[in-house]
């Protein structure tokens, strides 16, 4: 494990790892860390993503574990702030809630966990959404919204 690493962020790649564990294997492919990456605002050099991919998966079964998970996640989240992170977290909630309620609505929630993992299928989305939309509101605020990003 990494020393650099806070509780918070060891906290959000555990939420991050078990949201795209989307078969429950206890491993995420490849494919989808660029995905993670992004969705967490994470500046990263392709190449380099690449290289630590190919460190951490070096049968090439294209998938990681959560220790190798958090070696090649967690080495890009190291050169990041925690407030860079908020303000992406911010903007990323902000695209979807157009009518600057401070809340989204679950469909446009969904929309956003789709277009991040197109594996994740309706009852994996209806699950993820009721363990976020924990008052049943059918809304998302953006505490819950972090709270998800976030993994408390």
């Amino acid at each position: 494990m990494s020393a650099e690493l806070t509780e918070e962020q060891m906290a959000m790649l555990r939420k991050c790892f078990v949201m795209f564990d989307s078969g429950k294997k206890g491993q995420v492919e490849k494919e989808k860390i660029r995905t993670i990456l992004n969705t967490l605002g994470t500046n990263y050099d392709a190449d380099e993503l690449e290289g630590l991919l190919d460190q951490q998966d070096p049968d090439g079964h294209g998938t990681l574990g959560f220790d190798a998970f958090v070696k090649v996640v967690g080495h890009f989240l190291e050169d990041q702030d925690e407030e860079a992170m908020m303000k992406e977290l911010k903007e990323a909630f902000r695209l979807y809630d157009t009518e600057g309620n401070g809340y989204i609505p679950v469909s446009a929630l969904k929309e956003i966990l789709a277009a991040l993992d197109d594996k994740l299928t309706r009852s994996d989305l209806d699950n993820i959404v009721d363990e976020i939309d924990e008052d049943g509101s059918g809304t998302v605020d953006f505490d819950e919204f972090m709270a998800m990003m976030s993994g408390e």
